[in-house]
C-alpha cells in the first residue's frame, strides 16, 4: 500500500505542477499591454487603434498609462476617445520630418497620451481607444512604448522591442505591423486612399480585423487550457493503472 500510495501522490504532483505550468503561461500572454487590431494596411486612414491594459497586480491598482507614439514614422490625426474615469493629456511634437499630405504639410504630430484618473483593478483591463487620420507607408511596424504606473508606485515599462530569432522580451512593447496594401490597391500601384475612397473602406475593415485578433487569443488561452486538462487527466490515469497493478499483485 505504501508504495502505490507513493505513486499515487508522485502522478497527482507531476499532473498538478504541469498544469499549474500550462495556466501560468497562458496568463503571462495576456498580461501584457497590446495593441488591436495587431495589424494594419500602410497608410491606412480613418480607423481606431485599441491599447488593452490588463492588471497583472494582486494588490495594486494601475492609475497611470503612458503610451508613446513613434515620430520618425509619425502617426497623423490622432483624437482620443473619452473614458469615463480617465482624463487623457495628448502631446504633440515638432516633427524632423514634416510629412507631405494631399491636405498639405504636417509639421506636428502627437508623441504620448497619457490617462490618470482611473483605476484598473486586479483581474480587471481597460481598453483605450485612439482614431487616427493615416498611419504611415515608409515602414513594416510601429512599436509603442508604454509605461503602467500602479497605485504602489511600481511603475513597469513596455519598452523591449522582440529581435527576430530571440525569445519574447519580459516586458515587450505593443506593436503594429503594417503590410502591404489590400486587394482594393490599384494595378497602377496606388491604393484607394489616394483615389479619396479608401477612407470608409479602412474605418469598416477595422472592426474585422480587431474580432480576428480577439478570436486568435481566444484560441490560444482555450488550446492551452485543453492542454491542462489533458495533462490532468493523464496523470489520473496513470496512478489508477498505478493503483491497479498494486491490486493486482496482491492477489496473485
Amino acid at each position: 500500500m505504501s508504495a502505490i500510495r507513493t505513486t499515487l501522490r508522485r502522478a497527482g504532483l507531476v499532473a498538478a505542477l504541469t498544469t499549474a505550468g500550462v495556466l501560468a503561461a497562458a496568463g503571462a500572454a495576456f498580461a501584457h499591454v497590446t495593441v488591436h487590431p495587431e495589424t494594419y494596411a500602410k497608410g491606412a486612414t480613418d480607423g481606431v487603434l485599441t491599447f488593452r491594459v490588463p492588471n497583472e497586480e494582486d494588490t495594486a491598482s494601475t492609475t497611470k498609462v503612458q503610451v508613446f507614439l513613434p515620430t520618425d514614422h509619425p502617426v497623423l490625426g490622432v483624437l482620443v476617445t473619452p473614458q469615463e474615469g480617465w482624463t487623457a493629456q495628448v502631446t504633440t511634437t515638432k516633427l524632423k520630418t514634416p510629412v507631405k499630405t494631399d491636405d498639405g504639410t504636417i509639421t506636428e504630430a502627437v508623441s504620448e497620451i497619457t490617462w490618470t484618473g482611473g483605476r484598473i483593478r486586479h483581474g480587471q483591463y481597460q481598453d483605450f481607444n485612439v482614431a487616427f487620420g493615416q498611419l504611415p507607408d515608409d515602414t513594416d511596424q510601429l512599436s509603442f512604448k508604454t509605461l503602467q504606473t500602479y497605485s504602489d508606485g511600481n511603475v513597469v515599462r513596455w519598452i523591449e522591442e522582440e529581435q527576430k530569432g530571440a525569445e519574447e522580451p519580459e516586458n515587450p512593447a505593443p506593436v503594429l505591423t503594417l503590410t502591404a496594401e489590400d486587394a482594393k490597391t490599384g494595378s497602377d500601384g496606388t491604393s484607394d486612399s489616394a483615389s479619396g475612397s479608401a477612407s470608409s473602406s479602412s474605418s469598416s475593415s477595422a472592426p474585422a480585423v480587431a474580432a480576428d485578433s480577439t478570436s486568435s487569443s481566444d484560441s490560444t488561452a482555450r488550446g492551452l487550457g485543453i492542454a491542462g486538462l489533458v495533462v490532468g487527466v493523464l496523470g489520473l490515469a496513470a496512478a489508477g493503472y498505478a493503483l491497479a497493478r498494486g491490486r493486482g499483485a496482491r492477489s496473485e
